[in-house]
């Protein structure tokens, strides 16, 4: 399989909500047209950010349905069909591949901590299942375990369908790494808004990314410019848009995103499902100021 690549900035779209806490599938469409007529290549839908590990196997499935649909192939839409359940994450991946989707995004198993053998099997049962490309996830932050980069290397190397890896550890030194051990045509993905230039300069091509949300356009330039050779200027908008990321975990990802979503867009993304909660006023305070100075909400708001 030639390395389909799906596009260097790919948002991991937030999924809107109902008052009652259902799906709002309309919604969930319209911001899907929304981010890719403002800087997004591509769509990861059903990921970390999208409150997945809240949502039924039924609620997962309609929304791909409806976000491919809606998008009808302008850009890649990315399923994220993982868990830390392999049986389950074949079964889904499966599912979605019939939805139509042009890629999955398998996390690595979170709470069992398997050995670094256990990451193999996992990501190797999920890749025998289909004939998606599939993104490795890898965020220790969350799952508590590390996928070693000589893990993802033999992974690339027995199979042809895993293309790419979306890197969450934080880690430059791991970045390096990867790109050291894996093909040039393996796609390594930045998971973190604040480190996209850092990752950039030893090995990244791109970013699965939360901050483009409300807009992908700062992180575009920061990456055409780095690109372009143009370090320098790279680094000062890179400068400009830290502050702006860092708003976006100010709470849980992705208690605040969601929030900006609906005040930036003008699409409701409503609120988080339990365990996560609304945003704490004061801090929502503090994200809209962010906003505001960045010009993307009305200098009036009220909380």
């Amino acid at each position: 399989m030639k390395n389909p690549y799906f596009g260097r900035l790919l948002t991991a779209m937030v999924t809107p909500f109902n008052a009652d806490g259902s799906v709002n599938y309309e919604k969930a469409a319209d911001l899907a047209e929304w981010l890719i007529n403002n800087g997004s290549d591509g769509l990861v839908v059903a990921g970390s950010t999208g409150e997945a590990a809240t949502m039924s196997a039924e609620e997962k499935l309609e929304l791909f349905r409806v976000v491919v649909n809606r998008i009808n192939k302008r850009v890649p839409v990315i399923a994220g069909t993982g868990s830390n359940n392999t049986a389950d994450s074949v079964k889904m991946t499966k599912m979605a591949e019939a939805m139509g989707v042009d890629g999955a995004l398998i996390v690595g198993p979170y709470y069992n901590k398997p050995t670094q053998e256990g990451f193999y099997q996992h990501f190797a049962a999920v890749a025998q299942s289909t004939g998606l490309p599939i993104i490795v996830y890898n965020v220790p932050g969350r799952t508590a375990s590390n996928i070693s980069p000589a893990i993802v290397a033999r992974l690339a190397a027995d199979f042809e369908n895993i293309v790419a890896i979306k890197e969450a550890a934080g880690n430059v030194a791991q970045v390096a790494e990867l790109y050291s051990v894996l093909p040039e045509e393996f796609t390594i993905y930045s998971g973190d808004d604040g480190l996209i230039l850092p990752f950039m300069s030893v090995g990244a091509t791109g970013l699965i990314s939360v901050l483009s949300n409300i807009g992908g356009g700062i992180l575009q330039d920061v990456m055409q410019a780095y690109e372009d050779g143009r370090v320098r200027e790279a680094a000062k908008l890179n400068a400009r848009m830290v502050p702006l990321a860092n708003a976006m975990f100010i709470e849980t990802n992705p208690i605040p995103v969601k929030a900006a979503v609906t005040l930036v867009t003008g699409i409701d993304a409503g609120q988080p499902r339990l365990p996560l909660t609304p945003m704490e006023p004061a801090n929502k305070a503090k994200m809209v100021a962010v906003l505001q100075e960045y010009g993307l909400v009305k200098s009036k708001w009220r909380n």
